[in-house]
């Protein structure tokens, strides 16, 4: 959006919806665009990376991501901000969000009391959506090189044009990284640009999945 503010609270309603305090998130992002893949840096790193089969599926489940959220949530409310990446002066704009955030949730369930209804139009839609937000995920830097190049830390994967469109185009994720400031709508642009120089690509997320899976047999 061309407004700030119009970004800031469409980041908060998505974060809000999977459990995820955008403030924290902005420089938990921030972080990982800096040190793209390099240990002890990028916040990314800090969630194992499956190694095995079971690990994969425990990881697509979504069920460690949910945990891992349900933690930040109740070190925030509390006043705990332990992330080095998240600066002494926003510290405490994150903790505020993070209880009005628990307040919302507290409001929310209070309503099932009397009607399923966001059961039905955001709980279960969205455990359901995560393992394909996970698998969507893994290929943006699963089994990529721990180094600071973004051509070979990064990869880009090609894929329809629906997926394209849901995930605002972000399968350009080389592109991306490259250019983060570049809006999403002209990142296809990029790629033209910058195509032949790509060093990391997957032929989809089915593909790329099976090669993943592949490497743990």
């Amino acid at each position: 959006f061309r407004s700030a503010a119009l970004n800031d609270w469409a980041g908060r309603v998505a974060g809000f919806l999977l459990l995820l305090p955008f403030e924290w998130f902005r420089y938990f992002h921030l972080a990982h665009h800096r040190w793209t893949n390099i240990e002890g840096k990028d916040p990314e790193l800090a969630g194992k990376t499956p190694q095995t089969v079971r690990e994969w599926v425990r990881h697509v489940s979504g069920l460690p991501y949910w945990l891992s959220e349900a933690r930040l949530m109740l070190a925030l409310v509390r006043g705990k901000v332990a992330d080095a990446f998240v600066p002494e002066g926003a510290r405490g704009r994150v903790v505020r969000e993070a209880r009005w955030m628990a307040l919302g949730y507290l409001a929310a369930g209070l309503t099932l009391f009397w009607s399923p209804v966001l059961l039905w139009v955001w709980i279960v839609p969205v455990l359901l959506g995560q393992p394909f937000l996970r698998l969507y995920l893994l290929a943006e830097h699963g089994d990529c090189p721990r180094v600071a190049n973004m051509f070979q830390n990064t990869r880009t994967t090609y894929t329809n044009r629906l997926v394209r469109l849901l995930a605002w185009n972000m399968p350009y994720h080389v592109e991306h990284h490259v250019w983060p400031a570049v809006p999403c709508h002209r990142l296809p642009e990029v790629h033209g640009l910058m195509k032949d120089e790509l060093r990391l690509t997957a032929e989809g997320y089915a593909s790329f999945t099976k090669a993943y899976l592949q490497r743990r047999l």
